[in-house]
């Protein structure tokens, strides 16, 4: 299966790494960074979806990564919203979009607007019911010592329990500023209106910071996957889970996307459990 990797710029300002290979059954996968992040995170995810025949596009929202400079501190969650949609309509078929943590918030706002396939959030930031009026939206920027990462030394890093040396150090390059005016709207609440495509939710059991019940409310109709072992850092970067993670993910896109295209329609998301095995360790 032929495959290629490129670096392009769809429009001013934005930078995609892009991993295409030849399967033209298959809807291109969008993946969208967390907060403070980039596009460097989903290395060993863009890897892995290549693997399984599934081209994959990983943004570098505007202001991260090697996107162009711009006034971050103004930048609103619609921003990043209108970043997704932008390099959805430069692929040319309705995609798949896939984010972490902020990102997956983000890619549940997109889903309706870009005309997704499917959307997916490991661990997303949660959309709400009502947004709290209550909670002042400040402008400006700050760093990742707000999510507990205070340093670059890979061997110190507590909130990456369950990742390598090599994946913390991905994990450190990734890192960046962010907007402290996004990070406010989400803390007021995002309302996300219906979404017309299948959404998943996938959780990681090590996961302090989003575990499983925070999405007991969740306003949307959604399936769930939990992965065993799997720390928040983990559900992009854990490369001995990965393979575990990516298959259920992967598998869940046949069911939901491609079989039901063929059959004609889509059905709504069901509310169902499944519980991703234990990956084991190399020895």
């Amino acid at each position: 299966m032929p495959k290629s990797r490129s670096t392009r710029a769809p429009s001013p300002g934005l930078r995609v790494l892009s991993h295409v290979v030849g399967d033209g059954d298959k809807p291109p996968v969008i993946l969208v960074h967390g907060a403070a992040n980039s596009a460097h995170v989903w290395t060993f995810w863009q890897d892995e979806l290549a693997r399984r025949g599934w081209s994959s596009h990983a943004i570098d929202l505007r202001g991260h990564g090697h996107s162009g400079p711009i006034d971050l501190g103004t930048t609103k969650m619609e921003d990043y919203v209108d970043d997704v949609v932008t390099i959805a309509r430069t692929l040319g078929r309705d995609p798949v979009v896939l984010g972490w943590s902020m990102g997956g918030l983000v890619a549940m706002m997109a889903a309706a607007r870009c005309g997704a396939r499917a959307c997916v959030g490991l661990a997303p930031s949660t959309p709400v019911r009502v947004r709290d009026a209550s909670i002042t939206l400040r402008t400006g920027v700050f760093g990742a010592e707000e999510y507990g990462i205070t340093g670059r030394d890979p061997d110190r890093q507590p909130a990456m329990p369950d990742l390598d040396r090599p994946e913390r150090s991905i994990a450190l390059e990734s890192l960046g500023p962010e907007s402290r005016l996004a990070r406010d709207e989400r803390q007021a609440g995002i309302v996300v209106g219906r979404i017309a495509c299948p959404l998943l939710i996938v959780t990681g059991t090590a996961d302090q910071q989003w575990p499983r019940r925070r999405y007991d409310d969740l306003p949307i109709p959604a399936d769930h996957i939990a992965v065993e072992d799997a720390s928040h850092w983990g559900l992009v970067l854990n490369r001995r889970l990965l393979p575990v993670m990516a298959s259920a993910v992967t598998a869940w896109f046949e069911r939901r996307v491609l079989l039901q295209t063929r059959r004609g329609s889509f059905t709504g998301a069901a509310a169902t459990r499944r519980r991703v095995r234990r990956a084991r360790r190399p020895r």
